[in-house]
C-alpha cells in the first residue's frame, strides 16, 4: 500500500499512511496492531498515492510523542505535522484546513467552520467535508459540533468523540449540550 507506519501509543495502536506531501490517513487507537492495519487499509483511501518520501521519516517520532501526550490529557498541537490535502476536492480541503486550526479545547459549529472557510451559506456542505476527514486528531473534527451545542455525528462514534473532548477538558452541560467557542479562535 505504500508508506504505512503503525505507532504504539498509550491508548493503543495508531495506523498512519503517508504520501510524499505528508500524512494521508490516521486511525483512531486500536487494541491490536493488526486491527490498526486493517482499519488503515479500509479508511485511508490513499491507494497508489501512498508511495513514501521524506515526510513520514521526519515526523513519525514527533507524531508518536504528541499522540502519547494528547492521550494523557496534555495540551498539544498538530498544526505543524504535514498533511496531504491534495486527495480532496478544493472545497473539502479548505474546510479541513480550517478545522485543522481549531484550538485544543475549542468547539466550533459547522456554521462557524463554513464561515471561517469562506463559505457562509454552506454549513451542511461543511459537515460533509468534515465527515470526509481521514486524518482525525491532526485535523480535529471532534471539535466540530452542531449550532445548538449537541455533539453531532462522528465517524468514530459519539462515545469516542465525547472521550476526546473530555481529554481536552470539555464536558457537556445540561441536556448533554456543549458550549461553543465565541467566534473563530484559531490556534
Amino acid at each position: 500500500m505504500g508508506n504505512i507506519h503503525l505507532l504504539p501509543t498509550v491508548a493503543g495502536w495508531v495506523g498512519t499512511a503517508w504520501s510524499e506531501r505528508g500524512l494521508v490517513a490516521l486511525t483512531f487507537p486500536r487494541p491490536h496492531r493488526e486491527e490498526a492495519l486493517a482499519a488503515l487499509r479500509d479508511e485511508s483511501g490513499c491507494g497508489a498515492n501512498c508511495r513514501g518520501g521524506p515526510a513520514a521519516g521526519k515526523w513519525l517520532s514527533t507524531l508518536k510523542e504528541r499522540l502519547n501526550r494528547y492521550f494523557r490529557g496534555r495540551r498539544v498541537s498538530f498544526t505543524d505535522i504535514p498533511v496531504d490535502l491534495s486527495l480532496y476536492r478544493p472545497f473539502t480541503a479548505r474546510v479541513l484546513e480550517t478545522v485543522r486550526h481549531i484550538g485544543y479545547g475549542q468547539l466550533w459549529s459547522y456554521r462557524q467552520v463554513a464561515e471561517a472557510a469562506g463559505y457562509p451559506r454552506a454549513a451542511r456542505a461543511a459537515g460533509g467535508a468534515v465527515r470526509a476527514n481521514r486524518v482525525p486528531l491532526v485535523i480535529p473534527c471532534h471539535r466540530v459540533i452542531c449550532s445548538d451545542g449537541s455533539p453531532g455525528g462522528f465517524g468514530g462514534g459519539l462515545p469516542l468523540k465525547q472521550w476526546l473532548l473530555e481529554l481536552e477538558g470539555v464536558r457537556p452541560g445540561p441536556a448533554g449540550r456543549y458550549q461553543l467557542t465565541n467566534g473563530p479562535v484559531m490556534r
